[in-house]
């Protein structure tokens, strides 16, 4: 609404000011200069209005000095001067709005192509019902096209082939095999398919980034607020240069000419519209940003932490290799024993059953299965007797030389390393090794962020020593901070950040254990491609997408956005400044300071959205 009444404020004062033009050219000069009184009125009522709100709370605002500008133009009967100015404001205005709108587009877009609907079987029906109706178990049709509304896993007898782009900015679609997950927001971009319901919608992927997305491009930047502070100094200054024209010359108009070229449009509207259009390029990546402030502190940034598990590994283990031990393929042994883990709740065994159905491994149901919590699961798979758990466990279970098969693995090699043995029939079968690898794009991240001016990259991670100086050495941080809890990673965070060659600090991590230090830091960066958590409603900045890189990415975008706003906020104020010496030295009346200023603000705003590219 307030959009729109800028636009309908900024057409009306134009077209006063071409009415007003238009008598003057017939003679009609009174009536021109009543118009243009007029027009000129109906902004400084709500400008002063705002100007008497920020005095009462003490803050002198920049809005101060184009009160005085349009007060002075019209006790000194400079109508035109006065209409350009309210010109210059009200378009300025509705110019701000333009931009804002276009900076947050692809904000916006995150949150109107969310659905709103989901098509259900119900027996031999398929009822279109509400997304928030759905539930865990149901299956969904996923037509052609079509958003999927919930997390889920991909059912019946077709693979799917997924449109990730509007959450990964991936531009190729990737085929989803039947029992391989799919994230919400994401389209349907092949034929129809059933979808298996995990998670609610409302506490699905998507819907996490649609709440965060709203939290977005609120905040008021610390760099926009400081354009108010800047009148504190550019008032006094505005104010003495325009009283000595005036008394030197004896002329009024001169100390109105440099208020009215002082009046500091790029201090208010290059920054906000720099930083916000930084929050739109961010969100097309992927990374969701709380606001201008966020933004401004990435720029800044000095340090960069990394949590290791979740963040710079995948955190969720994989199979790493096979050792066999009879004669049964390293496959065979995988997908029997995946067969299995299909009636376990141990997190390695849903692990090896996502790997397994990732190979393309067909499957089979098991029965007359018994597990021991934390040790290992027995059953009958396709008629054979077969037994998934720690060497220990099977050697209980007569499984001779079990222990020692898993311990021959141990070594340098696999520090840090699952290892699960498999029997069948009584046999030792094989030995799978499972690790949580390091994301690919890892190992290049600590070089990159190097490339974009980042001093100082750690790794702080709750692991075991000997794990985590792996890591680090793999992805070549400068340091490896090990065995760190909660609380240690609160002391590492607010160490580095007592140094203040390496501030700003930033944060990134993906756990519950994480959320402290997100919020600590100066940036708290929270990889959440699975969609809402603690550290991801604690951080200031959300990766929607599970890609590591895109830290660097977030500080790219921080830095080049705070660069092209400070950039037009000095060159504004630096032609404003330039042409308030011409001003009063009687060189640049009101009317022809009014337009110049005028095309300095568009200047400023068009030098402003150059951050969305």
């Amino acid at each position: 609404m307030a959009r729109s009444l800028n636009r309908v404020l900024a057409s009306l004062i134009l077209a006063a000011l071409a009415g007003g033009l238009a008598l003057a050219l017939l003679d009609h000069h009174r009536a021109a200069e009543v118009l243009w009184a007029v027009a000129t009125i109906a902004v400084l009522v709500p400008l002063a209005i705002d100007v008497a709100r920020s005095l009462l709370k003490g803050d002198v605002g920049v809005d101060a000095i184009a009160l005085v500008a349009i007060v002075g133009a019209l006790l000194l009967g400079e109508y035109l001067a006065g209409v350009i100015i309210a010109l210059m404001l009200a378009g300025g205005n509705a110019l701000e709005d333009y931009a804002q709108g276009r900076a947050t587009r692809e904000l916006r877009s995150l949150v109107d192509r969310a659905p709103r609907i989901g098509h259900r079987r119900e027996g031999d029906a398929i009822v279109e019902v509400p997304v928030e109706r759905l539930a865990i178990g149901d299956t969904l049709v996923i037509r052609a096209g079509e958003v999927v509304p919930a997390d889920g896993t991909v059912a019946g007898a077709r693979e799917a082939v997924i449109d990730t782009s509007a959450l990964t900015g991936e531009p190729l679609p990737v085929t989803v095999p039947v029992g391989g997950a799919v994230l919400s927001g994401t389209s349907n971009a092949g034929e129809a398919f059933d979808l298996g319901v995990d998670r609610p919608a409302a506490e699905s992927a998507y819907a996490g980034v649609v709440r965060l997305v709203r939290q977005a491009a609120e905040q008021r930047a610390p760099f926009v607020r400081m354009a108010d502070r800047y009148a504190i100094v550019f008032l006094p200054v505005t104010a003495l240069v325009a009283g000595t024209a005036w008394a030197l010359s004896g002329d009024p108009v001169r100390a109105l000419a440099v208020f009215v070229v002082a009046t500091p449009c790029p201090l208010i509207l290059a920054a906000p519209i720099a930083l916000v259009a930084g929050l739109s390029r961010a969100a097309a990546l992927g990374i969701i940003v709380k606001g201008g402030g966020a933004i401004e502190a990435l720029g800044g940034a000095r340090t960069v932490l990394f949590d290791k598990t979740g963040t710079v590994t995948s955190g969720e283990p994989e199979i790493e290799h096979v050792v066999a031990l009879d004669d049964l393929p390293p496959q065979e042994v995988v997908r029997l024993a995946a067969s299995l883990d299909q009636h376990s709740a141990h997190a390695l065994a849903e692990a090896l059953v996502h790997g397994a159905v990732r190979d393309g491994l067909a499957l089979s149901p098991p029965t007359d299965t018994r597990e021991t919590p934390g040790q290992g699961i027995v059953g009958v798979v396709e008629g054979r007797q077969v037994a998934v758990g720690s060497g220990a466990w099977l050697e209980q279970l007569g499984y001779e030389g079990a222990r020692h098969a898993s311990r021959a693995l141990d070594g340098a090699a696999t520090v840090g390393r699952a290892k699960v043995v498999v029997g069948v029939d009584g046999a030792l079968s094989g030995v799978i090794v499972m690790a949580d690898h390091i994301r690919p794009e890892a190992t290049q991240l600590a070089d990159a962020l190097r490339d974009v001016g980042i001093q100082h990259v750690a790794l702080v991670s709750g692991d075991r020593r000997e794990i985590a100086d792996e890591v680090g050495r793999l992805v070549d941080v400068d340091v490896v901070y090990a065995e760190q809890s909660p609380e240690d990673k609160l002391d590492v965070v607010r160490a580095i950040r007592a140094q203040e060659r390496l501030r700003p600090v930033v944060m990134v991590g993906d756990g519950i254990n994480d959320a402290p230090a997100l919020a600590l830091a100066d940036v708290g960066i929270a990889m959440g491609a699975q969609g809402a958590t603690v550290s991801s409603e604690t951080a200031d900045v959300v990766v929607t997408v599970d890609k590591v890189d895109r830290v660097t990415d977030a500080v790219r975008i921080g830095r080049r956005s705070l660069h092209i706003a400070r950039q037009s906020v000095i060159l504004g104020l630096g032609a404003s400044l330039i042409a308030m010496v011409f001003a009063a030295f009687g060189y640049l009346p009101p009317v022809a300071g009014a337009l110049l200023q005028e095309g300095i603000d568009v200047a400023v705003i068009v030098n402003a959205l150059r951050a969305l590219r």
